[in-house]
């Protein structure tokens, strides 16, 4: 959620969703260990300028994102995988996220919002996978509606005109089309609940902005596969400098963490397929105004994998966002 504040507060136009999708940064892929090395966040991508800003006026936010990651785990592990095990995977993904946050106004000082986002993907998985003494690569690939992402409610509070917080509740829903055996799935078959806490600090004198976001998910069994992922601790922070002309460059880093073991009958043959994963990497944002008064905020960040463990490593992790509030 962006800095979007009335006269009196501060004005800042940043991203103007950051509160209410900061994990809206899917994949199935770089979230730490889960089904097939992939989960639902992408270490690095679910923190946004202003994630901790509830704008204090009604109002409607518009969002359009696209990522794009490359990544694999090498075939000296093994991966569960289609309700297999697979001698390492690769992965490629493709994601454009259409959002849409309408922000209510405010009750005894908070303030609330709620949003839903629209995920199309593009994947393809390749799998390796023995019978006997003999291996075969295996690929797939698909293009379709991904699970949908909701918002119902994010409240928002402002300590100060640079100290803000917004807590969030989120959910994915299988919504997407799932095939048990497929390699390649517009849905993860499960529902994914995610609270979250996200903060603003800005320090006008440097013209500097920090945000951090920090969430946990809680997944429920896949029962195609018999297969329940571990809950998934994410952290992710941003520092960027602001210059006159609307341009800023930063900082991203970010990680997620596996908070126990998978379990199900491949979880179980792999130990919990326990990992975890750390990434590092610049972000460059640009803010105006449409008309003079419709905030317009855009960014590009890159930020691949530093270390990997159970989890697809990428050296291709890219976003790009613009959004417009009304």
């Amino acid at each position: 959620m962006s800095l979007f504040l009335p006269a009196g507060r501060p004005r800042h136009s940043s991203h103007a969703w950051g509160a209410v999708c900061a994990v809206t940064l899917l994949f199935a892929s770089e979230a730490s260990a889960t089904e097939g090395g992939l989960g639902r966040p992408v270490a690095g991508m679910s923190v946004l300028p202003g994630a901790g800003i509830v704008p204090p006026e009604p109002m409607t936010i518009l969002s359009l994102q696209q990522i794009y990651i490359d990544g694999s785990i090498s075939g000296s592990r093994a991966v569960p995988l289609a309700g297999k095990t697979s001698l390492g995977v690769e992965g490629e993904v493709a994601f454009t996220l259409a959002s849409i946050l309408r922000v209510w106004g405010g009750v005894g000082g908070w303030d609330f919002a709620s949003g839903i986002t629209l995920p199309y993907v593009w994947t393809e998985v390749t799998g390796t996978f023995s019978a006997g003494q003999l291996t075969r690569s295996t690929s797939d690939r698909t293009s379709n509606l991904f699970d949908m992402y909701f918002t119902p409610v994010v409240a928002g509070y402002h300590f100060s005109k640079t100290d803000h917080i917004a807590l969030s509740f989120n959910f994915w829903a299988p919504t997407g089309n799932y095939e048990a055996n497929a390699l390649a799935n517009p849905s993860l078959n499960n529902w994914t609940f995610v609270p979250q806490v996200a903060y603003t600090k800005i320090v006008p004198k440097y013209n500097l902005e920090f945000d951090v976001t920090l969430g946990l998910e809680f997944y429920t069994r896949n029962n195609a596969t018999d297969y329940q992922n571990a809950p998934l601790f994410t952290l992710d922070a941003m520092g960027i400098k602001k210059f006159s002309n609307g341009v800023g460059v930063g900082l991203v880093v970010g990680t997620v963490q596996q908070l126990g073991h998978d379990t199900g009958p491949t979880a179980d043959r792999l130990n919990g397929f326990v990992g975890h994963d750390f990434s590092l990497g610049p972000i460059i944002t640009y803010d105006t105004k449409i008309g003079g008064k419709h905030p317009l905020s855009a960014s590009l960040r890159w930020v691949p994998n530093i270390t990997s463990t159970n989890r697809l490593k990428s050296t291709t992790s890219v976003q790009a966002t613009a959004t417009v509030a009304f």
